[in-house]
C-alpha cells in the first residue's frame, strides 16, 4: 500500500507541476478546463499522499487548491468563464 500511496503522491506532483509549466510557456490558459483538471486531480491524488503521511496543513492546502479549481470550473461551465462574475 505504501508505494501506491507514493506513486500517487508523485503523480500528483507531476500533474500540478506539468499544469503550471503548461500556462507558464502558454500552452494553455489559467482559465481553461484543462488546467482545472490538471490542478484538482493533482490535488486530489496530493490529499491521499499527505493524508497517509499525517501531513494535515498539506492536506487541507489541498483540499482548498481542488476547492478552487472546482469552483473555476462551474464558472466555465456556467459560461462566465474563470473572471467572469
Amino acid at each position: 500500500m505504501t508505494i501506491l500511496v507514493e506513486l500517487v503522491g508523485w503523480l500528483g506532483a507531476l500533474l500540478v507541476l506539468g499544469a503550471y509549466i503548461l500556462v507558464s510557456s502558454g500552452r494553455l490558459s489559467g482559465s481553461s478546463a484543462a488546467f482545472q483538471w490538471m490542478n484538482i486531480l493533482g490535488a486530489s491524488f496530493f490529499i491521499v499522499n499527505t493524508w497517509w503521511h499525517g501531513a494535515i496543513p498539506s492536506m487541507v492546502l489541498n483540499i482548498v487548491w481542488g476547492a478552487i479549481g472546482f469552483a473555476t470550473l462551474w464558472r466555465i461551465r456556467r459560461g462566465k468563464g474563470a473572471g467572469g462574475r
